[in-house]
């Protein structure tokens, strides 16, 4: 509906503007609400986080990283509104892979598999919690019902009327915006997807707040430094690690929890000695071998695990021997798990897919020539149905793949998984020297990538890096990813295939 400027002019105040389109679709909310605080916002989201959290995409590795990079982004975005005196934020688009349930999605309570996922993609540009949260959830398609129990100022009546919200915006006449002088949101939405953001403007724009960011982090970054070679030298760990890229206030809280730990049952805890140790989300030991402590679990849960270790230990020989006997039966070929390409997994859930891929084997007696395939690598993966050579040379297969196939798709494509290989090789010694060229160019106190980016990406990200001259890079934190962000300790997140140009006025 067309709503000429002169019949609101009157009454309209800058500040109301967006509050009155909201309330034209979402009268009966509000007239009766009140703003949400961020516990509130981040409570009223549970279904949405439910629906879209990483973990639940563990055998979709890149449905998962396309989650975890919008939830970053989608926090800092949350960050921003609480800030006192915000006056504007940039339009922000996202995508997300929303799991598919038959499961009402407001009561919090998600199963742990699903039919299947949709991908969503929708552009923030919101200026308050309360319509954020609706806008969130309208565009996944998810239930806003709950959201009237967490408010006591709210109407009785349902807000069926927010399920549809974005299908009937109002639009104001163009010559409203040339009288008021107020933007156009559609005009500016317009001209985000026209520009496209290039390194330099983004970092003229960025830089600074980053700068700030990483001051304000230092003091943390060096009691995170302390905290890790202490809690290293006296468990005799081998590394500290975490699987999330939590921030450092949250990581100092980890350390601190275990450091407590260990004062009071620290000849348990000794039992890791030589292990690394996974901050993560939930407890167990790893398909490697590393202890996995749940970030949500309380210090019982982690000891426990702890006084298990000497099984898990003896759980792991006979998993590296059921290896063994694969490689033998499959010409020498080595079984390996990485990290970075397959679904997180623990011991006994890796011992139970190898255990059933032996029995095929076993029963099929598929000839493979003795130590024909040796010096080639292949996983094991239990959500694909053929086999496939990946480009860094290893074999995906499958665990319900018929041993026929196998043998005649691996004897098909044997020199060219030792191509590959030997390609990964010469590509990691050049990936090496371009991060020390650059770090060393621009002074960067790290530079770093996100395990999804792959050594062909980080190459040419490198190159054409040293090609720039970009000052605001001098003693920061880089990591190239797949997309741009200042992280809340001041990392610089930055898209490997960056677009170059001058900055955008």
């Amino acid at each position: 509906k067309q709503v000429s400027w002169h019949s609101v002019l009157r009454v309209i105040r800058p500040r109301l503007f967006e509050r009155l389109c909201l309330e034209k679709i979402l009268p009966h909310w509000f007239h009766y609400s009140r703003a949400l605080s961020g516990a509130e916002a981040v409570n009223a989201l549970r279904p949405f986080y439910f629906a879209v959290h990483p973990d639940f995409f563990g055998q979709h590795p890149r449905e998962r990283e396309v989650n975890e990079n919008s939830l970053k982004r989608l926090s800092v975005y949350l960050e921003n509104l609480q800030k006192p005196g915000f006056k504007s934020l940039k339009p922000t688009p996202l995508t997300f892979y929303v799991r598919e349930t038959d499961q009402n999605p407001s009561d919090g309570q998600e199963p742990f598999s699903s039919p299947g996922f949709r991908a969503v993609k929708f552009t923030l540009h919101t200026r308050d919690l309360l319509s954020t949260v609706l806008y969130i959830l309208n565009s996944c398609s998810l239930s806003v019902e709950h959201i009237q129990s967490m408010n006591t100022n709210v109407h009785s009546q349902p807000l069926k009327e927010t399920k549809r919200m974005s299908d009937r915006p109002i639009k104001w006449d163009k010559s409203y915006y040339s009288f008021t002088g107020f933007k156009d949101p559609e005009e500016d939405l317009e001209q985000v997807s026209r520009i496209e953001t290039t390194l330099t403007s983004w970092l003229d724009n960025n830089g600074k707040s980053a700068v700030k960011k990483l001051k304000n982090s230092l003091p943390l970054r060096k009691e995170l430094d302390r905290l890790k070679e202490e809690l290293s030298h006296l468990l005799q760990l081998s590394d500290i690690r975490w699987q999330r890229s939590w921030g450092i206030a949250h990581r100092c809280s980890q350390l601190h929890s275990l450091g407590r730990l260990a004062q009071q049952n620290l000849e348990t805890l000794q039992k890791a000695k030589g292990c690394t140790v996974i901050f993560t989300d939930r407890s167990g030991m790893s398909a490697v071998g590393h202890v996995m402590l749940g970030t949500m679990d309380v210090h019982h849960h982690w000891t426990k695990l702890f006084e298990r270790l000497p099984s898990y230990f003896d759980l792991q020989r006979k998993l590296m021997l059921l290896e063994d006997q694969i490689s033998c039966l499959l010409g020498g070929i080595q079984v390996i798990y990485i990290e970075e390409l397959q679904p997180v997994l623990t011991l006994e859930e890796y011992y139970s897919l190898l255990n059933v891929f032996y029995s095929r084997l076993l029963k099929s007696r598929a000839p493979f020539h003795p130590r024909s395939l040796r010096g080639l690598q292949m996983i094991l993966n239990s959500d694909r149905y053929a086999p496939s050579l990946h480009e860094l040379g290893h074999f995906n297969i499958p665990v319900l793949c018929d041993p026929a196939n196998l043998q005649w798709f691996i004897h098909t494509r044997v020199q060219q998984a030792r191509e590959n290989m030997k390609r990964k090789e010469e590509l990691k010694v050049i990936e090496n020297e371009l991060i020390q060229a650059s770090t060393k160019k621009f002074s960067l106190e790290k530079l770093y990538k996100e395990p999804s980016i792959s050594s062909i990406q980080m190459v040419d990200c490198c190159k054409r890096l040293l090609e720039q001259s970009l000052p605001y890079l001098h003693g920061m934190h880089l990591c190239v990813s797949h997309f741009y962000s200042v992280m809340q300790d001041g990392d610089l997140c930055i898209p490997w295939n960056w677009k170059n140009g001058e900055a955008i006025k």
